[in-house]
Parts: structure tokens; C-alpha cells; sequence
């Protein structure tokens, strides 16, 4: 196959994947903008969480927030963590716990009741992810995954599904970060509302 062909058939399908998301996860985007705005309202934060891609995909939600999306928006910065950046934090429990435990042990640390994760994974079967979402619960926490189309464990668990309707795993990750970026989008709307 043509290079040309490849990008072409690549563009098509993560557009088709985009366009197929709207029906499928965008009321659930706008409630996942809604409970994160309610609860920076009342003094609470966002945890964020995911391996790999997916961490990187935290860490940029989590930017997006801390510091602004947009250059025109020149807003106070709004309290989100990645939980994906301390090597420190992540090096000394994967020792004495486990990389199962490398994120739980850090919404036990900072994470509390009225509090937001976001547990991003791609096949939603990740153990440290659903261990997360598990200490988050324990913790009065709302749980908002961020998923592929697959049934899955992670998927049980939260509170609210965004999931990207396809099964290829980098449309899957575009699709994330697509939906991170409307969120907070969303969520600085609600924010000027409420504020207002």
C-alpha cells in the first residue's frame, strides 16, 4: 500500500472515529465536564491516572487544566494532578507495594471525598488503574473512565464510561485526548457560569 494511502485511510477512519463519538460518549463528556466543574466549585481537585500513552494523555489533561487550553482564556488555574509524573512516588511503591499499587497509594495521599479521578485505559484492564479507581471509591470519589468499546472491568467500576467506539487502539488514544480536550473546555464554560 501507497504512503499516501495509509495516511489517507488513517485520517478517514480516526475522523469516522470522532464523528461516531458523538452519539456515543457525548452526553457522557458533557456530564464528565459537569461533575468536574462541581467539584472544583466546592474546593475539590482532579486525579488523573494511566500507563504509557495513557499517562501522557494524563499529563496533558492535567496541564490543560493547571495552566489554560486556550491563549485567549486567561483564567485562575484550576487544581488537577497527574499522578503519572513523581518517578520518586512511582519508583519507591512500585518497590515496597507493587505496580499495582503506584496509584492507589497516591489517591490515598491526596485524593478525598468530593474529589474527581480520571482513570484512563485503553483495554480498561489495567491493575494499577482499577486499583486506583478502587482507593478512589474508598475514598468518597467519583470515578470517570476514559475507555475503548470493549466490556471491561474498569468499566464496571466507575461511575461514568467515555468510551471511544472502535477497536483500534490508537483511535482509541486520539479519542481520549480528544475528549480531555473538550472536557476541560466544557468544564471552564461551567466554571464561568457558576462564577457569573
Amino acid at each position: 500500500m501507497k504512503s499516501s494511502e495509509v495516511v489517507r485511510l488513517a485520517l478517514e477512519e480516526s475522523a469516522q472515529t470522532k464523528r461516531d463519538m458523538i452519539d456515543s460518549c457525548g452526553e457522557d463528556i458533557s456530564r464528565a465536564a459537569e461533575w468536574i466543574a462541581q467539584a472544583m466549585t466546592t474546593g475539590h481537585k482532579l486525579l488523573i491516572c494511566g500507563n504509557g500513552g495513557s499517562a501522557a494523555d494524563a499529563q496533558h489533561i492535567a496541564t490543560e487544566f493547571v495552566v489554560r487550553l486556550t491563549s485567549h482564556n486567561d483564567r485562575a488555574a484550576l487544581p488537577a494532578l497527574a499522578l503519572t509524573t513523581d518517578t520518586s512516588t512511582l519508583t519507591a511503591a512500585a518497590n515496597d507495594y507493587g505496580f499495582d499499587k503506584i496509584f492507589a497509594r497516591q489517591v490515598e495521599a491526596h485524593g478525598g471525598a468530593g474529589d474527581v479521578l480520571i482513570a484512563i485505559s485503553t483495554s480498561g484492564k489495567s491493575p494499577n488503574v482499577i486499583q486506583a479507581a478502587e482507593a478512589a471509591h474508598d475514598r468518597g470519589m467519583k470515578v470517570i473512565a476514559f475507555l475503548g468499546a470493549e466490556k471491561n472491568a474498569l468499566g464496571d467500576l466507575a461511575d461514568l464510561c467515555i468510551c471511544i467506539p472502535t477497536m483500534s487502539g490508537q483511535r482509541v488514544q486520539e479519542g481520549h485526548i480528544t475528549a480531555g480536550h473538550i472536557i476541560v473546555a466544557l468544564t471552564e464554560q461551567k466554571l464561568l457560569e457558576l462564577n457569573s
